[in-house]
């Protein structure tokens, strides 16, 4: 299935030859008819010589609904520039012509309508200019077709001509993420809530739960139809129209994207390879205001230039756009800017989530113009970009297939390009690294525990979470490179502690003295331990980690022995007597309220006891 598109200046006969080409009126609007001139987006169809159905798509050519005609020519194959015989170019011609260079839609052909209106010799002055403004774009060997829609002259070789050009048309490739931006939503009585728009990347079928990537709400198709004829699968590259059960009209708009659910983001910010159209009427400065339409979708935005101090007409610059509205996109997605009147120019999304850049920073540039070149190394240079992430995450923001990524992952880790923490062919959530960063992330975790316990030489080793915000990495991603570093001995895990292999917390002689004279002082009076001994917070935390002794407030620390016999005669009393009260453990253990309360409240924390009122009893 292709889907063909118009173009060209107000009032040149588009929806008329639409109309006799297809027998289709796509003026579908009451005021459409009322004042004759296309407003908003009109659909067809047509089967051509060799029965091919081709999708159409009607703009608008006036001015003041460009934005109506942005939000239709994104989708389609195959571009139909239409010139009236008897006007020639016109203001619209150049700019619906600077908007299909724009967004790189390489398939086209020219339409001199209004045949019979002019003599030959006039059709061929036509031909010649269009020629002359076609040199420059991407249509400049586009073939040209004078017809006539009222007389029907030329409408076959029309045809012919769209047939042939589609024998070279490249379908729409499956990526397995279907995506239907929505141009149009309304309500069907006995059905409900119907969208319409050009589906890419992907198939969609009936009973599959969809999500839209706006507000995130889910609902269900219900039916598909494509030309009127139902079905029950669509593939990429189809005009369809979805109704949807579970939503309502009102939670739907122009610039929705209807997807499978929990892969497509947002964004507010997007870095890209940005182009001035050649007639631009200025140059495009830095943080200029824009208004940035993608797919069906408008916002306005902000344009920051990196590389650049303006870009002028027909220059290319690396920019970085910053969004009022949220937009759903991927890497490779086509856009046009424009300024309150003017088509400014154009790009393709290189990163859709990146970070705030600086102007002028070489290594931004460099990175960018790896990412968007690709070529073999695409995959290579996205991990390099975006890594450590997950591959399912990897795959979208490189706007690749998932499969083709779980392959190509494992032939570089094969080749020691990449290092993965996961089996890339059975675990969507491997994560992936550049060798570089790889590289990074571990001496960064070696310098991390050196310096730890270099700081600390007293503690086994670093806290496992303690040590995972120290490398500012995700719980997921910690996980499996903690065990990858610990499976290559380069570091030691135990009871939630994370140390080198080589490093041992042990006294000095003159701290082992120290620590003797602290565990002598506290055993003296076992259950009423002195609270003023002095002791380096340090030693006190190894006392502790090596089970010498217990702190059970901030203020009281008990010998582990005398905390054990405190512990079983506490449990003792309970057990015989059902509960235990601050004044019983006092009495029972011959101490005072200072230690007795907090050690209580110690086994309350510690899950042993739990207070009813006064009393404590067993858990």
């Amino acid at each position: 299935m292709y889907v063909l598109g118009t173009a060209g200046h107000v009032d040149h006969g588009k929806s008329t030859l639409i109309h006799a080409l297809t027998s289709i009126d796509p003026d579908r609007l009451p005021e459409e008819k009322e004042r004759e001139m296309t407003i908003d987006l009109g659909f067809a169809w047509m089967e051509t010589p060799s029965g091919r159905e081709v999708s159409i798509v009607d703009v608008p050519g006036h001015e003041r609904f460009i934005k109506n005609m942005l939000a239709g020519v994104g989708g389609i194959d195959l571009a139909m520039l239409i010139v009236a015989a008897n006007e020639s170019v016109m203001r619209q011609t150049r700019e619906h012509l600077a908007i299909l260079d724009l967004l790189e839609i390489r398939r086209g052909m020219v339409v001199i309508t209004k045949e019979d209106l002019v003599d030959e010799e006039m059709v061929e002055l036509v031909k010649a200019e269009v020629e002359d403004l076609l040199a420059p774009t991407t249509f400049r060997d586009a073939p040209m077709v004078a017809v006539s829609a009222y007389t029907g002259k030329g409408l076959d070789s029309l045809r012919t001509t769209i047939d042939s050009m589609l024998d070279t048309t490249e379908p729409r490739p499956d990526l397995g993420r279907p995506r239907l931006p929505v141009d149009r939503c309304f309500t069907v009585a006995g059905f409900g809530t119907v969208v319409t728009g050009t589906l890419i990347d992907g198939n969609l079928s009936v009973g599959s739960e969809v999500e839209l990537a706006l507000t995130k709400e889910r609902c269900r198709i219900r039916g598909l139809q494509s030309h009127r004829q139902k079905m029950e699968l669509a593939d990429p590259g189809r005009r369809l129209a979805a109704n949807l059960s579970g939503i309502s009209r009102s939670e739907i708009q122009r610039g929705e994207v209807i997807t499978l659910p929990g892969w497509l983001q947002t964004t507010n910010i997007l870095d890209a390879q940005f182009r001035v159209s050649r007639d631009a009427p200025r140059p495009v400065r830095h943080n200029e205001g824009i208004t940035f339409h993608l797919h069906t979708s408008e916002s306005n935005a902000r344009l920051r230039i990196l590389d650049k101090r303006e870009l002028r007409p027909g220059e290319e610059g690396w920019v970085q756009i910053h969004l009022s509205d949220p937009v759903p996109l991927v890497k490779g997605d086509l856009f046009v800017a424009r300024s309150a009147e003017d088509t400014l120019g154009g790009g393709r999304v290189v990163d859709p989530n990146p970070r705030r850049h600086r102007r002028f920073v070489p290594s931004v540039i460099e990175r960018l113009a790896m990412v968007h070149e690709g070529g073999d190394d695409t995959l290579l240079n996205a991990v390099d970009m975006w890594g450590p992430c997950d591959i399912t995450t990897l795959a979208r923001r490189a706007n690749l297939v998932l499969e083709d990524v779980r392959t190509h992952l494992a032939e570089l880790e094969a080749d020691e390009r990449v290092a993965l923490l996961g089996d890339p062919v059975t675990d969507a959530d491997a994560v992936a690294y550049s060798l570089a960063a790889w590289q990074d992330q571990t001496q960064l975790a070696s310098r991390t525990l050196t310096e730890f316990h270099r700081q600390y030489p007293l503690r086994k080793g670093v806290p496992r979470e303690e040590m995972r915000n120290r490398m500012n990495m995700s719980q997921a991603v910690f996980n499996r490179f903690s065990l990858r570093l610990a499976e290559e001995e380069r570091l030691v895990e135990h009871d939630g502690v994370l140390r080198l292999p080589e490093h041992e917390a042990s006294l000095t002689p003159s701290l082992a003295k120290q620590a003797d004279s602290y565990v002598v002082a506290l055993e003296s009076d076992p259950f009423s331990p002195p609270t003023d001994s002095a002791i380096e917070p340090e030693l006190l935390s190894y006392l502790i980690h090596e089970g010498l002794v217990v702190k059970v407030s901030e203020e009281v620390v008990f010998s582990q022995q005398a905390y054990r016999q405190m512990v079983d005669m506490v449990v003792q009393h309970a057990k015989a007597e059902g509960s235990i009260t601050v004044a019983q453990a006092r009495n029972l253990l011959n101490s005072s309220r200072k230690y007795v309360l907090p050690l209580l409240e110690h086994l309350d924390q510690q899950r042993v006891t739990r207070r009813v009122g006064d009393e404590r009893v067993l858990r």
